[in-house]
């Protein structure tokens, strides 16, 4: 954990006030099913990524109630002293299926299913939400930065720009997650591991009598790899003649340079003469580095403009995502039992898009056996099992009459099981491997859904038996 702090009250104060009602009315341990989901990709894109499932495993691991909770809960005068005991006496026990972290997700996905008594799946609500909505939104934001660059390193640089400092913290490891090759935020490299990177800003350069002699003094105590802000001052006149200078005596010891950082300007006119003096002076090897309020879209422009750029510093627009700064995940009721039996609930609404999918459900990924690629995404109800030795047929969610036949492909299960009464028995990995792991699971998505503008719908369809179930709900309701 990357600090002491006690989570377990950053609740909003209506899942205390319900909780002490279910209590008061008998049904606080009666077991419920909540499923965390979402409804709209940020930037009308095409996936999304799944990230902060391992802080929620932390926050989870330590829910508990101090005295000085109890008491600023007793002093509301509202809740019953039954309650209060509850809660001093509180040990969490529900069961928790999710998606690994790094996995490409999809609007109206069960990607966390929480089940157990109603007080304790009501009480983690605020945290579950907050937690993968951060980091999903960076993550998702990263991976669009990273395919932008087109396999040149991306750096997460927005700490200080970040919304307060967990945003700081977990935007850097949500960003690495993402994709991005390491990040200006040290903290989260001691805490995360996620690489550390860095070198100067332009105060150094303006601290010296003059550039030169900043470059020299840069160089003297970081030789090897040594990258200069040529920037400051005049990036074609003084700055990169400047650091040609420091190169060349950095050769004649024998020690090649690392690259520049060009920081304000036109970086597509600027790069491209940069490139042509570091050339010409025998400096091929030197490294570009760019930085300055970057996004996708700009990266994108750039490398069609043929500027000469190896790796990318991205901050404010990547870690507060600032072009859709929110990840709309929900937490929703879907199931309670009785008498040992699972009933469904739905929640309806005039808004189409905000009715839920009922009952205890399960997540598939259907994969095309030839081209190794995700072909659809199947919804069905907890104890089905898709047989994929028979051809599986999708419906249009908006045609009934357009289907997909699905033939020669393997469906495995999403989500794993993450707590067992209450227990922990997920399989936490590095950094690194989820990484990885998100790496590689995005090469099983069709170029087509990734693209930045009108990407292609990826398909998550109902298994027929939960269609069926949804249906008979609304005729319910509506009837």
């Amino acid at each position: 954990m990357m600090d002491n702090r006690n989570l377990t009250m950053l609740v909003d104060f209506y899942e205390m006030t319900m909780a002490n009602g279910y209590l008061e009315n008998g049904i606080g341990n009666r077991i419920v099913y909540f499923d965390m989901f979402f409804r709209k990709v940020p930037d009308n894109a095409g996936y999304a990524i799944f990230a902060g499932l391992q802080q929620l495993i932390e926050y989870i691991e330590n829910l508990k109630f101090t005295q000085e909770d109890i008491e600023y809960l007793r002093d509301k005068g509202i809740f019953s002293e039954g309650f209060l005991e509850y809660l001093k006496n509180f040990e969490f026990s529900c069961d928790i299926w999710s998606v690994p972290e790094g996995t490409p997700v999809f609007p109206g996905e069960p990607l966390i299913t929480v089940r157990g008594p109603a007080i304790q799946a009501q009480f983690i609500e605020t945290m579950l939400l907050l937690t993968i909505n951060h980091q999903s939104l960076i993550a998702t934001k990263a991976s669009r930065i990273v395919r932008a660059a087109d396999g040149r390193p991306v750096m997460e640089f927005g700490s200080r720009r970040a919304q307060g400092y967990d945003g700081a913290v977990y935007g850097a490891r949500a960003a690495y997650i993402g994709g991005c090759c390491g990040t200006a935020c040290a903290i989260s490299d001691r805490e995360f591991g996620v690489p550390a990177l860095g070198t100067m800003a332009h105060s150094w350069v303006q601290l010296f009598d003059s550039e030169l002699e900043a470059f020299r003094a840069y160089a003297k105590t970081y030789p090897e790899g040594c990258v200069l802000l040529v920037d400051t001052y005049n990036v074609l006149k003084s700055g990169i003649p400047n650091a040609i200078t420091v190169f060349r005596e950095l050769a004649q010891k024998g020690i090649r340079p690392g690259g520049i950082r060009i920081d304000s300007g036109d970086i597509a006119y600027l790069s491209k003469k940069a490139r042509v003096m570091l050339d010409e002076a025998g400096f091929e090897d030197c490294k570009i580095v760019i930085s300055n309020s970057l996004d996708e879209y700009i990266i994108r422009d750039l490398i069609v403009q043929g500027a000469q750029i190896d790796s990318f510093g991205v901050g404010e627009r990547l870690v507060t995502s600032k072009s859709e700064p929110v990840f709309g995940g929900v937490y929703k009721l879907v199931a309670a039992e009785k008498d040992e039996e699972i009933i469904p609930k739905i929640k309806l609404s005039e808004n189409a898009v905000k009715i839920t999918n009922p009952g205890f459900k399960s997540l598939w990924r259907l994969f095309d056996n030839v081209s190794g690629k995700a072909v659809a995404d199947v919804i069905t109800l907890a104890d089905e099992v898709i047989n994929d030795k028979e051809p599986y047929i999708i419906f249009d969610p908006e045609f009934t009459y357009k289907k997909k036949i699905v033939i020669d492909f393997t469906a495995k299960r999403l989500r794993e099981p993450v707590f067992e009464k209450g227990k922990c028995v997920y399989n936490k990995l590095s950094i690194e491997e989820i990484r990885d792991y998100c790496e590689s699971q995005l090469d099983t998505i069709w170029d087509e859904v990734k693209r930045f503008e009108n990407p292609h719908e990826y398909y998550v369809d109902l298994s027929k038996p939960l269609w069926e179930m949804k249906h008979r709900l609304l005729d319910k309701y509506f009837m």
